[in-house]
């Protein structure tokens, strides 16, 4: 490889390498150059992999490593495999053209969605770093790693109070007669109308549909039980915390303590549960679900090959936000996660599997949504698109409807509740483990101290849990008015803000540590180069994709027909803000700290197309918040 001159070089014979396997070479001699946090390694053994010695508990070089391989292939697909996979992409799919959707998903899928999937992987393998200790490739962009991180934190403080009210519905499910089932509830209005008394005709005069009528029982106990925001006139009339949602809350946080506080030892363990049986109750939901009268239909209309869908620029829009989204990259999670993965490990073959595990299960969900839409419209006598809905409606609402109307509602509903209760956990478990090992990573003390005092490991990760619980209590999105944070903080704290780190983070890796630089890296671990496909799609195709998809995209604030304040947009902005500022404030620390004048400076990370580059992402940037304030405020 080669590398710039510097003032100073370290040179260190590291001592002769234990055989970890037969083919392994024994001795290898590294040339460590490090200046203001940047290294580069160069082995005099050539075809040298496995840099770094294995232990005999399987830690390399001092860090914890997954104890099987399975392990960490279950972390990834646990954390990817989100409530989004069921209760987004099938009203996607359905809403922009049925089959034909599958055209540019697939599309965006292979040009922007994979190539970074296998970036970030790559990334936290060769370096064994979290989110922000692993740009000491390149330090000026250390400043994305505690975006993501923050980011993280963001997400996990309003995506726990979704587990939460799936636990709550979880526990209400313990009953003979499920509590949405009729209206003769305490909490029911005197409107509530008995979903056999519904026909189509009503929905076809008022122009609105079965899946926003809000006055059935499934939809009351939603509203007017769990979340009781009938109670609340809008986001500055928020209310008490709902004491049983707190309750469940706590219950969540206890859940995500025991299964992170042996670090990936155990949680390797917990997603054998949690990964695997959401495609157990999903198998089931759709046997049964083909076998209910107007299934068929249900399944027609989602795989319907409507092409000419395709000539709307927003189904491509949505194309792809929804590959990005779903397979998670710009959250740490990856990085993190491939930072305890084996040297030599083949995270290119884990790329390609995982990312389309993800995507398959996607469209898998779709028949067991379907099968029951098309159920709930051939019971009212209405059209799917009358049902068809998205987000908590459709989880909540709609199929908890429906299966209350099936012999055995009770089995198949805690059946339901568990699968979305483990989709959350081990994302939430991910999104926790990549703030924790951003931290640690970066701030040596507490990796010590934790290695030193293994009492002093679990008090971090119970204050890490804790705080989890006090923001998402304090945020006061388990109050009355609380939908309306959880819609706020859902809309701005990993809308814009995380397209731009990832924008950032392509950029960095492909442009300032260089492509061919970074395919050397994967060299090392696996023994041969990313083709030119995956160095083409890196280099211009996903920045470019990424660019496009955070200026075309935009977040709407808004819930049903509440008019959120300009007070609450102007917040939900900091939100946003708080996080993607780390990226110059960052950049603009390291110029400052470091000799010479932005030339200079640019010139000792890569060569000088770096400073237009530079100049190139804070425009990005300053573009971004004038276009999306101008839309917002």
């Amino acid at each position: 490889m080669n590398v710039h001159v510097m003032p100073e070089y370290k040179l260190s014979s590291v001592a002769p390498l234990k055989p970890y396997s037969s083919e392994k070479k024994d001795v290898e001699l590294i040339l460590v150059k490090e200046h203001n946090g940047v290294q580069y390694t160069n082995s005099t053994v050539a075809g040298a992999r496995g840099l770094g010695h294995t232990s005999p508990n399987g830690e390399l070089d001092g860090r914890e490593t997954w104890g099987k391989k399975l392990d960490f292939l279950l972390s990834v697909v646990g954390f990817a495999v989100d409530l989004a996979n069921v209760w987004r992409f099938p009203y996607l799919c359905y809403k922009n053209g049925g089959g034909a959707f599958l055209i540019p998903y697939t599309m965006f899928l292979f040009i922007a969605g994979m190539p970074l999937f296998y970036m970030e992987l790559a990334l936290g393998q060769y370096n064994r770093e979290g989110a922000a200790t692993v740009w000491k490739i390149c330090p000026i962009f250390k400043g994305v790693g505690y975006t993501v991180i923050i980011i993280a934190l963001y997400v996990g403080f309003y995506y726990n109070v979704i587990i939460a009210w799936s636990l709550y519905y979880l526990f209400s499910s313990f009953t003979s007669d499920l509590p949405w089932q009729h209206c003769n509830n305490t909490w029911n209005s005197d409107g509530c109308t008995d979903p056999k008394l519904i026909n189509g005709s009503s929905f076809r005069d008022s122009g609105s549909s079965y899946a926003k009528y809000n006055r059935t029982p499934a939809a009351e106990f939603y509203a007017r039980e769990v979340l009781r925001f009938h109670e609340s006139q809008g986001i500055h009339d928020l209310g008490e915390p709902r004491w049983q949602l707190v309750i469940c809350l706590v219950v969540v946080v206890i859940i995500l303590y025991f299964s992170l506080w042996k670090g990936v030892k155990s949680s390797g363990k917990v997603v054998y549960i949690t990964a695997t049986m959401p495609y157990i109750v999903l198998f089931v939901l759709l046997i049964r679900g083909i076998t209910l009268p107007g299934a068929m239909t249900g399944i027609r209309e989602y795989l319907n090959f409507d092409l000419n869908k395709l000539r709307n620029p927003q189904v491509w829009i949505e194309a792809a936000t929804q590959i990005f989204y779903s397979l998670g990259a710009g959250f740490g999670v990856l990085i993190a996660f491939a930072s305890y993965n084996k040297f030599e490990n083949n995270c290119y073959r884990d790329a390609i599997l995982t990312s389309t595990i993800n995507c398959v299960t996607s469209f898998f969900s779709g028949f067991a949504i379907f099968s029951v839409l098309g159920y709930m419209a051939h019971e009212h006598g209405v059209n799917i698109t009358d049902v068809a809905t998205e987000g908590p409606g459709l989880v909540f609402i709609i199929y908890p409807e429906a299966i209350s109307t099936l012999p055995g509602s009770t089995f198949f509903a805690i059946f339901f509740f568990i699968m979305l209760l483990t989709l959350g956990i081990d994302s939430s478990m991910g999104g926790m483990e990549a703030v924790i090992t951003g931290l640690t990573d970066d701030f040596k003390i507490l990796k010590r101290t934790c290695s030193c005092f293994p009492i002093w490991q679990l008090s971090y990760l119970a204050g890490h849990c804790i705080s989890f619980f006090l923001c998402s209590h304090s945020d006061l999105s388990l109050s009355q008015g609380g939908i309306y944070v959880f819609t706020l903080l859902d809309t701005y704290a990993a809308g814009t803000s995380i397209l731009f780190g990832v924008l950032v983070e392509a950029v960095g890796v492909s442009w300032f540590y260089g492509v061919d630089r970074f395919s050397e890296d994967i060299e090392r671990m696996m023994g041969f180069k990313p083709g030119l496909y995956w160095r083409l799609c890196w280099k211009f195709v996903s920045p470019v994709f990424l660019l496009v998809t955070s200026i075309v995209t935009t977040h709407e604030l808004k819930y049903d027909d509440y008019i959120f304040p300009q007070w609450a947009k102007v917040a939900g902005w900091g939100i946003a803000m708080s996080s993607m500022v780390f990226v110059p404030l960052y950049a603009i620390y390291k110029f400052f700290t470091l000799p010479g004048n932005l030339k200079q400076v640019s010139f000792k990370y890569k060569n000088a197309e770096t400073a237009v580059l530079l100049e190139f992402l804070n425009t990005v940037f300053i573009t971004q918040c004038l276009f999306y304030s101008n839309i917002y405020l």
